[in-house]
């Protein structure tokens, strides 16, 4: 299974992850939503970020995916600090996640830039962070 998977541009998680500092990618909610259940090893995940480009400009395997439990605040804030080193997080990205009572981790392997593309979301909501394409190719704007 092929996902795009948006990345926070001002805290440089392509970069982070481009310079190997960033080897997980963190997604949390107050109830189950994407890609909590939905993501599992030697998926491939495909990177764009957000600022607006709509480019996919990286992709990487997933190696290993954690699906927490039904978290407290205090569980979800010690599980963040635990692979923050792993996460990268900065200030703003830590906020957002920690706390939250389910969270998705995800560890990758295998990052390569490759060449920029558009997609076509179309099909997508317009707040959607994480797109279970399928096939990449299936949104893959052909120039």
């Amino acid at each position: 299974m092929d996902n795009v998977v948006y990345l926070d541009y001002k805290a440089k998680e392509l970069d982070n992850l481009k310079s190997g500092q960033k080897t997980m990618i963190i997604r949390g909610a107050m109830g189950r939503k994407l890609p909590y259940g939905r993501v599992n090893k030697s998926d491939v995940l495909y990177f764009i970020e957000n600022k607006g480009d709509g480019l996919v400009k990286g992709k990487a395997v997933v190696d290993n995916v954690f699906n927490s439990e039904k978290l407290t605040k205090e569980q979800s804030v010690e599980i963040v600090e635990q692979n923050q080193e792993q996460l990268q997080l900065n200030t703003g990205l830590k906020k957002r996640f920690a706390g939250k009572r389910y969270l998705v981790l995800i560890t990758i392997k295998n990052f390569e830039e490759i060449e920029a593309f558009n997609i076509d979301r179309s099909e997508y909501g317009n707040m959607d962070d994480w797109l279970p394409v399928e096939n990449i190719d299936k949104v893959k704007i052909k120039e």
